[in-house]
């Protein structure tokens, strides 16, 4: 597992539609959101306190996206990144519930057109799945690429979202 390391962090583990998800949060926003049973699970810190009470608001939201009735999140974000990371996550904010682009369409919006391959490493390094919908950018030819919590994952959203209601 992999262990990321910060002090005054909280954390819980709720179990979702699509595995076990490992929340993260400051005491400015949410910082993570992990899936614990993809490729690379995270191991909470020592230090971190194990508490429900800050992510209420959090799951209630990705229930109701879940059961399809919420299409946009409204949770308090604790991004870091570098400028270029945190210009490509909140573009990903910006693609609409149910769509998808290419990670040239996420270069082009932030101005920098031919950074289609930084775009994609920016995307990787999404610390909020979900939230910050990484899930809706998929390869130039269409076809799903990368997904921190697997592809399988990854088209299971994006089928959410096809068939989701409001």
């Amino acid at each position: 597992m992999n262990r990321i390391t910060q002090p005054h962090f909280f954390f819980w583990t709720w179990p979702s539609p699509v595995g076990e998800l490992l929340l993260v949060a400051d005491t400015r926003g949410l910082s993570g959101l992990n899936f614990q049973n993809g490729p690379h699970p995270v191991e909470p810190d020592l230090a971190w306190k194990e508490r429900r009470g800050p992510f209420q608001e959090v799951i209630q939201q990705l229930e109701g996206y879940f059961a399809g009735k919420l299409r946009t999140f409204h949770v308090e974000l604790s991004l870091q990144g570098t400028d270029f990371q945190l210009s490509v996550w909140r573009a990903l904010r910006h693609i609409p519930y149910g769509a998808t682009v290419n990670y040239s369409g996420i270069a082009s919006q932030i101005g920098n057109p031919k950074a289609s391959r930084a775009v994609g490493a920016a995307n990787g390094q999404n610390p909020i799945s979900i939230i910050v919908p990484c899930h809706r950018v998929i390869g130039k030819n269409g076809h799903l690429v990368g997904y921190g919590g697997g592809l399988p994952i990854k088209e299971a959203l994006l089928d959410l979202e096809r068939r989701g209601e409001c």
